[in-house]
């Protein structure tokens, strides 16, 4: 199956997307595919694309306020049944109502894998589409964020605030 890459301008900065012909591969806030490839996608460089379709219709729509956008993108993940069951549960945290890591390991099944869930977010390459932004620590911090923590409090200030969509990140 043929993959395909494009980066778009948003407000959170340059988001990049690796995608098949049926589902996102990869995304993340890099305008760099070289850092994405190694998350989920063959090692093949992907073609470059002006856009993606419904991809990036998607992509826009969210950073420009329409925070459901993205919620019935197909995803394609690599992982065991935690993962996959992890990665489930994060598409089903509600924008604007971030959830703990411990909060995670039980919607995903396990309420003691709170270690796990951690790795679920970590682990994810499909940055927005399974929203691992909505985790956050116990004592109500950010933990981390693969793409940087101010882009994780952007979003988290987008989904609670979605009029603001067009303020960007400084």
């Amino acid at each position: 199956m043929n993959t395909y890459m494009s980066t778009v301008d948003t407000p959170a900065g340059p988001f990049t997307l690796v995608v098949d012909d049926e589902a996102v591969l990869a995304s993340g806030w890099t305008s760099t595919v070289d850092d994405l490839l190694h998350l989920n996608t063959a090692t093949a460089q992907p073609e470059q694309r002006a856009e993606l379709g419904q991809f990036t219709k998607a992509v826009i729509a969210y950073h420009d306020g329409d925070l459901g956008a993205v919620d019935d993108i197909p995803v394609r993940q690599r992982g065991g049944p935690f993962l996959s069951t992890a990665w489930d549960a994060l598409r089903r945290v509600d924008p604007g109502v971030p959830v703990t890591y411990t909060e995670l390991a039980a919607r995903a099944g396990n309420p003691a894998a709170v270690r796990a869930a951690a790795m679920a977010c970590a682990r994810n390459a499909a940055a927005l589409f399974v929203p691992c932004h909505r985790i956050i620590r116990t004592d109500g911090t950010l933990g981390g964020f693969r793409w940087g923590l101010p882009v994780k409090r952007w979003l988290l200030d987008h989904e609670s605030h979605p009029s603001n969509g067009a303020q960007r990140l400084v």
